[in-house]
């Protein structure tokens, strides 16, 4: 027994379970991410939220995020990132603007046009009431501007004008390999892919087949001799007239 003045120690609390958040920006659609990850991690729960232009990379700073879906260019000390696909550019308008006759619209033909600025006015869904107000136009990616979709506002596709890019970042310290099993999943790689830390455990492996030569079963097993059904012809391979009569 332990001394009356020996302290007792607290059992160390147990680890939480591992789970997965994620981040992204208005306009990224990250179902069939979650969904993937939902078929392939069921044991790793996953969350995601979305975040603003001015809190994408602060959430990975102060650790609201693992990974987070960030719209380029960004400040990458102390980041991975991978560039995922461009966004095509829209120019929105007050519904009654000329641009509405068109499917496409070139920015030289909007040189004398007043722009907004998108950060200025507090972000992309704020902006786009000051458009509607018929303040002037906006140029977003086409997948924010359907995102908020303002009323009395209409989008158009834009030319001459440079994409933007979404990207995923992480922090470069933070790699481990649910990270990795997400990365994976979001650049479209299958689930038998050898870059994936889940294919990559080891499989039981299974039993050996046992030997069946010489027991009589198994595809190794030599056939049994078949009995012949009739006797050997004896007069077989003799020429003919070769068997001597006998006397009656």
């Amino acid at each position: 027994m332990p001394a009356e003045d020996e302290p007792t120690l607290d059992p160390a609390p147990p680890e939480s379970p591992r789970e997965l958040r994620f981040a992204y920006v208005p306009g990224v659609t990250p179902g069939k991410w979650i969904r993937r990850w939902e078929e392939r991690m069921p044991d790793v729960p996953l969350h995601s939220f979305m975040s603003d232009g001015g809190t994408q990379l602060s959430v990975l700073r102060d650790g609201s995020a693992d990974l987070s879906f960030v719209r380029l260019p960004v400040e990458r000390e102390g980041l991975n990132v991978i560039p995922l696909y461009e966004e095509l550019p829209v120019v929105v308008a007050p519904k009654g603007h000329e641009i509405t006759v068109f499917e496409d619209v070139a920015l030289e033909d909007l040189a004398e046009e007043n722009f907004l600025d998108a950060d200025e006015l507090g972000g992309p869904e704020m902006a786009l009431q000051v458009v509607a107000s018929g303040a002037g136009l906006l140029i977003l990616p086409m997948s924010v501007a359907r995102h908020f979709n303002t009323k009395d506002t209409v989008a158009r596709r834009l030319t001459g004008a440079p994409a933007t890019e979404i990207a995923l970042a992480w922090p470069s310290d933070a790699t481990d390999e649910v990270i990795e099993e997400f990365i994976g999943i979001v650049r479209g790689r299958t689930a038998q892919s050898s870059r994936q830390p889940s294919a990559r455990q080891e499989k039981p492996k299974k039993a050996p087949k046992p030997d069946l030569r010489g027991s009589g079963t198994g595809a190794g097993a030599r056939k049994p001799k078949v009995a012949q059904r009739y006797a050997p012809n004896p007069d077989k391979g003799r020429g003919k007239g070769s068997r001597k009569k006998g006397k009656r």
